[in-house]
């Protein structure tokens, strides 16, 4: 049996480094982790970001599936959007573990 290195076991205790939201750049919990398909996987994406749980489901109340897939397939494109905007600015000064129902925007009513 091969002995422990001891490098093994001073790693034990590194912590991990925290994952920052791409959209609203707070630190995102453990528990608050979403992987948002920057395009939808009914449209063939494959490529996934990591987001909070409330910024996902707001970029979703603001854009349709077709509207990701062919306008706002990266995070830079979102961030362009005013709605997106409005929200970023609010939810920045929340704590990262802030959740809350996501807002419909006038471009997402009626997609259903």
């Amino acid at each position: 049996m091969a002995r422990k290195n001891r490098d093994e076991i001073a790693s034990w205790n590194v912590e991990p480094e925290p994952v920052i939201c791409p959209l609203c750049e707070r630190v995102i919990p453990d528990d608050q982790k979403e992987n948002h398909h920057l395009v939808p996987k009914s449209k063939g994406g494959k490529t996934t970001v990591c987001l909070h749980h409330v910024c996902h489901r707001q970029i979703h109340a603001i854009f349709t599936d077709a509207q990701l897939a062919k306008a706002f397939s990266t995070i830079a494109a979102m961030l362009e959007d005013p709605a997106v905007q409005k929200f970023v600015a609010w939810i920045k000064s929340k704590p990262p573990g802030f959740s809350d129902a996501a807002r419909e925007s006038a471009s997402g009513r009626g997609r259903k």
